[in-house]
């Protein structure tokens, strides 16, 4: 390079360009032929990574070479090279400006800076993408983590670059981001309380990337998407997103439904109403009739023989039914009920399963269902739940029991026009 800058010097001088001007051009001129090459060994080497790189990916079966090229991190190396030559290169070119050489060789220096944390960035990115589709981390926050990575990377870059251009030490500038720690702190208020609550969700494994999660107060309910460093991205059932603070999961109550999904059985647990005044003892005729019922002839027969004995031994006046031990349509509707469920081939049999009478309200005598599906998926569970109520809703008739509703208006309408025959008569 000192030979050719020679040469361009001695071409300048012959074809009369004054002491000043040719130095000046000498330069301009080498500083061209500098950044050509620099950027012509740039694209070579780039082409040479890339091509040869590529070849030995398709060689391999693993995904993370994959992943790494396909985040550029082999192809950021080709910036080392422009680097490298110009650092190389500075001396010789600025021989006759020795006050620009310190200059350009901190840009330079910091430039390299740049390059490095550029290579580094691209790897994390690329180690990212690929832990995020592992088995072992598909569910864990990772990204909060390589964003906080990213974070320090960014700032040390910082302190790196402003020591190298301004020749302090970086010890100067940490000293000084002491003394800036409040106003750090308030800016990256929610930086700093992302990462202390994506660190205790993962120690306790409060969320994953997939979870159906509902926090009412933020009128999310639906699977999460996405755990960040500041935010966590739910998918509503309606489609769409709401994007909740990291922290709000930990000063906040949410419920997790991934126990539910994990265990393969989702609970039913609803009421229906009867009409109290519908509520009687069992007398013979309903007691014949319950008897062709198939689910519970079996257990009125023997209810029926102990009742029987208990009676006779107590000596108790059969003709009158509140006398002694009774049975009452509401009892044996609620075995009946609990019969169907064990009975049915949707409900877990493994599982709580229990038919319950609740206190008593206004709207009627509650008589619950307490059990669990063999599916979790929505839709099949709202049609199995459906059709158990639906035959239960039917089927309470039979027991001469009311299931309770509050009156419509055709129920006042007919109420009215009996009460308009009866004046009538």
């Amino acid at each position: 390079m000192e030979e050719l800058k020679e040469w361009i010097g001695d071409q300048l001088q012959r074809n009369g360009i004054s002491e000043s001007w040719r130095i000046n051009l000498e330069a301009l001129i080498m500083l061209i032929i500098v950044l050509i090459i620099s950027y012509t060994a740039f694209w070579i080497i780039r082409k040479i990574i890339i091509t040869v790189v590529q070849r030995f990916i398709k060689g391999t079966e693993s995904k993370w070479d994959d992943i790494l090229s396909e985040h550029k991190v082999f192809a950021t190396m080709a910036h080392l090279i422009p680097v490298i030559i110009i650092k190389n290169m500075v001396p010789i070119v600025f021989e006759d400006f020795p006050h620009f050489i310190p200059f350009i060789s901190k840009l330079t220096e910091a430039y390299l800076v740049f390059v490095f944390v550029l290579m580094i960035i691209a790897f994390l990115r690329g180690t990212e993408a690929y832990l995020s589709v592992s088995k072992i981390f598909i569910d864990k926050p990772i990204a909060s983590y390589f964003q906080l990575t990213r974070l320090i990377i960014y700032i040390a870059t910082i302190i790196l670059v402003l020591s190298i251009l301004l020749g302090r030490s970086p010890v100067y500038f940490l000293g000084a981001f002491g003394a800036m720690t409040a106003i750090l702190l308030l800016i990256f208020k929610d930086t700093i309380l992302g990462l202390v609550a994506s660190v205790q969700i993962s120690t306790n494994d409060m969320i994953r990337v997939g979870d159906w999660v509902e926090m009412p107060k933020y009128n999310a309910d639906g699977d999460v998407i996405a755990i960040n460093l500041n935010t966590v991205k739910i998918k509503n059932w309606d489609k769409t997103i709401t994007t909740v603070p990291t922290y709000y999961f930990i000063s906040d109550s949410f419920k997790n439904w991934r126990g539910m999904q994990e265990s393969g059985g989702r609970r039913i647990k609803r009421a229906i109403y009867i009409n109290q005044s519908s509520v009687k003892f069992v007398d013979i005729a309903l007691r014949e009739k319950f008897k062709t019922f198939h689910l519970i002839k079996d257990f009125v027969n023997k209810r029926q023989v102990e009742i029987e004995q208990f009676n006779k031994e107590m000596g108790i006046d059969n003709n009158v039914l509140i006398n002694g031990r009774r049975m009452t349509n509401i009892g044996v509707f609620r075995f009946y009920v609990e019969a169907y469920l064990k009975n049915h081939t949707a409900i877990r049999q493994d599982m709580s399963l229990m038919v319950r009478q609740l206190t008593p309200t206004e709207f009627g005598l509650p008589i619950e269902v307490y059990c669990f599906t063999n599916t979790i998926a929505w839709v099949a569970y709202e049609a199995i739940q459906s059709d158990i109520f639906d035959h239960l809703l039917a089927a309470a008739r039979h027991f001469d029991l009311e299931v309770f509703q509050s009156p419509s208006g055709s129920d006042i309408i007919k109420a009215g026009e009996n009460i308009k025959g009866l004046i009538a008569e």
